[in-house]
């Protein structure tokens, strides 16, 4: 039994926001520091009151459409997110309700930016356990409600947005390998420090980077999880179609796809579009890659994430 992709959907929220558009809201920056350090030149971020599942829901029922499924069908729904409605109920199970369905396993990971990455690889596992057939995998965020907006160094980088994939189980392989790991001492270097205790916020409740640091760390992670997939599904790294990784920066990806000897070509890259969406990044950039014919029937994708914890995960697919 194995797990196969069978439909992928996104949503970003309202108009973009250019860098222009954030200089012009008083923040300290301009167009050309943004793109020079990070390669993004828009971000969406959500109206006052939208939250991760209504995101969330409208990437899933575009994935949905293009499965041919319906929610019903579904008996897995799993949600990635670090930005979630409640502290409880999950934003899974908010997602499920307004799907319609009842009754399917619906929970949420908080993994950071890898959060679609160890989804996804969970999903895959309940399926070829034989326990689940269907799953809808969310990537979901809304990433501009942790920013400090009087941090130049953080809050140009992300965005908000939603990303969803369908798997089912399928006699033919479609999920080739999963790896997901995690090194909780690096957890001070990306983190929001803060939480609500009593009734009031304890700490810091903005995000707060390293950005160095975090550069270092996720060029070495990324290059060695890519690998390790490959190696699990005994290919080589050169093999592969299509790489994508993590949008956060352009400078983590193309580090990356160089020190992976994979050429710049068969890298997809939409974070000069929509920022880093965190858990959203990979699914956003899977599903424009489906969409426009980039990825093709027969080919291998490589997806990997990482973030705060410290977190990494990677997926090897075969479409």
């Amino acid at each position: 039994m194995f797990a196969r992709l069978i439909g992928t959907g996104s949503y970003l929220p309202g108009n973009p926001v250019t860098n222009d558009d954030l200089a012009a809201r008083g923040i300290d920056t301009n167009d050309e520091w943004i793109v020079t350090r990070t390669g993004i030149r828009s971000r969406h971020l959500a109206a006052p009151g939208t939250t991760s599942s209504e995101l969330g829901l409208i990437a899933a029922q575009r994935a949905l459409e293009m499965s041919g499924i319906s929610a019903a069908d579904l008996d897995l729904i799993i949600v990635a997110t670090s930005t979630p409605d409640f502290i409880f109920p999950s934003t899974a199970c908010l997602i499920q309700a307004n799907l319609g369905n009842k009754g399917a396993a619906a929970f949420d990971v908080q993994a950071v930016c890898a959060g679609f990455t160890y989804a996804l690889g969970i999903a895959e596992k309940f399926i070829r356990s034989g326990s689940h057939k269907r799953a809808l995998v969310v990537g979901a965020e809304v990433f501009s409600r942790i920013l400090d907006w009087n941090d130049r160094g953080t809050c140009v980088l992300f965005g908000d947005g939603a990303g969803a994939v369908v798997l089912e189980a399928s006699d033919k392989p479609g999920v080739l390998a999963t790896a997901m790991h995690a090194d909780g001492s690096q957890n001070g270097i990306l983190n929001v420090p803060g939480q609500i205790c009593g009734g009031q916020v304890t700490g810091d409740p903005f995000l707060r980077m390293d950005g160095q640091s975090v550069f270092k760390f996720a060029v070495r992670v990324l290059a060695d999880i890519a690998e390790e997939v490959c190696q699990i599904a005994g290919i080589q790294t050169g093999e592969v179609d299509w790489l994508i990784p993590h949008q956060a920066n352009i400078r983590i990806i193309d580090a990356t796809g160089k020190k992976l000897g994979i050429d710049r070509n068969k890298v997809i890259v939409t974070v000069d579009r929509h920022g880093n969406t965190s858990a959203a990044s990979v699914p956003l950039a899977l599903d424009e890659a489906v969409r426009d014919g980039r990825i093709q029937r027969g080919q291998k994708v490589l997806v990997e994430g990482v973030g705060g914890g410290f977190t990494w995960g990677a997926a090897l697919l075969e479409f």
